[in-house]
């Protein structure tokens, strides 16, 4: 693949990186320096190699468009037909100049850059306002209805917790013995389930009008690089869409601030959602419809323990006591949550 490319030199080593979950990617050291491959693994495009890779190039121009803005992201390098994906084997490639940084989470960012976090994530989305022209997809004014933006409904989640509360309960054939995670798990699964029964009727309805445009798609400090104090890459994204845009401002809040116990830090939101919507142009009105939305989205999501019974996957283990917990700290607290995203 390196001989594609002119300048990056002969490869010397290269090394799988374990951070993140839904790609493969890798430190490739040359004779030049280091570059980051990514394999890309989008399962949207699963078995459509040519679908895969336009949806590849339509993320790597907007990154190169933000970049001209000043936005801090990484393009991919272009190779010597101009291309910046490769396809190998009915798998998709991009070469990406590599940047020292370290992810930092809500717990390790002052007030002062929280609100700075909250600045970038709206200039992100003002920014793909500008640089996504209609040849790219839907104009942000005028998106289609996707029916990805349907607010969960209580019932088919009443189903997925008795099917989630079997496996947990080794009712479901597993073979491992149940262990304090599986007893977690039965201890959310019915304290969930008694919240959604009380809460069923504040399911919100689906979003509509200007508040929906391009945006990241996953925002969260696996995807933000530092270089001490300052912000130098977002980097993955994968999930370019068109979706709410403060929907992601709110879940990247929920989760770069988020404590271990599964509250959020409220005067950090606050910093946080005050810059956001000064840089974004968002009133307060969007933003609570937002925190609604992914209240509800939360209160009916079970992915961690889709990962961990349907898939026989535990790397998001870890994180399920704070989500888990999140949920139900955000129901008790839904007043003071909103007001933190919109006073």
């Amino acid at each position: 693949m390196l001989r594609r490319y002119p300048n990056v030199g002969e490869p010397l080593a290269c090394e799988p990186i374990t951070k993140g979950l839904l790609n493969h990617g890798y430190r490739v050291s040359t004779t030049s320096g280091s570059y980051f491959l990514k394999h890309h693994l989008d399962k949207k495009h699963l078995g459509d190699p040519s679908g895969e890779r336009a949806a590849i190039v339509r993320q790597h121009r907007a990154t190169q468009r933000l970049q001209s803005l000043g936005v801090p992201v990484v393009p991919p390098l272009t190779d010597t037909r101009g291309d910046t994906v490769t396809v190998i084997g009915e798998r998709c490639y991009a070469l990406h100049p590599w940047v020292d940084g370290l992810h930092r989470v809500g717990s390790q960012l002052t007030l002062c850059q929280s609100r700075r976090l909250g600045a970038l994530l709206g200039t992100v989305h003002t920014g793909l306002e500008q640089v996504m022209a209609p040849r790219d997809g839907p104009h942000p004014a005028s998106p289609p209805a996707r029916p990805g933006h349907r607010s969960p409904d209580a019932a088919d989640t009443f189903a997925l917790i008795d099917d989630l509360l079997a496996a947990a309960r080794g009712q479901g054939g597993r073979d491992a013995p149940r262990d304090a995670f599986d007893e977690l798990a039965v201890h959310r699964l019915v304290e969930r389930r008694a919240l959604l029964e009380q809460h069923a009727h504040r399911r919100p309805p689906a979003p509509d009008g200007p508040a929906t445009g391009w945006v990241h798609g996953d925002f969260h400090p696996l995807n933000l690089l530092y270089r001490g104090t300052d912000p130098v890459a977002i980097v993955d994204w994968d999930r370019l869409d068109v979706q709410p845009r403060a929907e992601e401002a709110v879940r990247a809040a929920a989760i770069f601030f988020v404590r271990p116990a599964g509250q959020l830090d409220l005067a950090k939101v606050r910093a946080y959602a005050r810059a956001y919507r000064r840089a974004a142009g968002a009133g307060a009105a969007e933003l609570a419809a937002a925190v609604h939305r992914v209240w509800w989205e939360r209160l009916n999501d079970f992915w961690i323990l889709r990962w961990r019974y349907r898939l026989d996957d535990r790397r998001a283990d870890p994180q399920f006591p704070a989500v888990s917990a999140l949920a139900v700290w955000w129901t008790r607290e839904y007043e003071a949550v909103c007001t933190a995203f919109t006073e």
